[in-house]
């Protein structure tokens, strides 16, 4: 398939497309016309990227990942490492920190609002 049904089937945008490229995280062929062509499974690589980058993994962090998950459903490819257990169980604790510190500014702003809507009531 060609990058504009990639992207439309995807909901990236071909200019995302092309940066996965040069970060190395999609590969394309081209056509004899210089044309990207993907494979059916470029879908669940760009799906499983977006998943990866929405986690707050950086490019350089995928790309290390990419190669030892299956893109159909995410489970560990037969490249899969006990050093890639350490990184992703490293991920996740980052990632649990960090909804452990909006978790609590979450409880910061229920608390100022709680203030200010009790100092904007009218005193009866």
């Amino acid at each position: 398939m060609r990058i504009g049904e990639l992207a439309q089937r995807t909901g990236v945008s071909e200019r995302s497309l092309r940066y996965y490229e040069r970060e190395g995280l999609l590969t394309s062929e081209r056509t004899p016309g210089g044309h990207r062509q993907y494979a059916e499974r470029a879908v669940d690589r760009v799906i499983r990227i977006q998943e990866l980058y929405a986690a707050g993994l950086s490019s350089k962090k995928i790309a290390e990942l990419l190669p030892c998950i299956r893109d159909e459903d995410g489970g560990p490819s037969a490249r899969a490492t006990p050093q890639l257990v350490a990184r992703l169980t490293e991920e996740r604790a980052r990632i649990d920190r960090m909804i452990n510190d909006l978790l609590r500014s979450r409880d910061v702003l229920d608390e100022v609002i709680d203030a200010a809507a009790g100092a904007t009531a009218a005193p009866r």
